[in-house]
């Protein structure tokens, strides 16, 4: 049973766009691995940008300076 996280930053990320990611990932996982769609779990989680980091600091911050 495949398993697939898919991590975003809360910003908005409207229900249909998270179908299409659950429907893309799993279709990638049947072309690529040839797994079987009905027991393949594709999980978002959305985490704040006060959450999300990158190069030693918090995206919230990083989206404040335009970066």
């Amino acid at each position: 049973m495949p398993y697939v996280n898919i991590k975003v930053t809360e910003e908005g990320v409207t229900k249909e766009q998270k179908q299409q990611l659950i429907a893309g990932a799993t279709q990638l996982l049947v072309d690529v691995l040839g797994k079987n769609p009905a027991t393949t779990v594709v999980v978002i989680d959305e985490v704040p940008t006060d959450n999300w980091g990158v190069a030693g600091e918090q995206i919230t911050e990083r989206r404040k300076k335009g970066k």
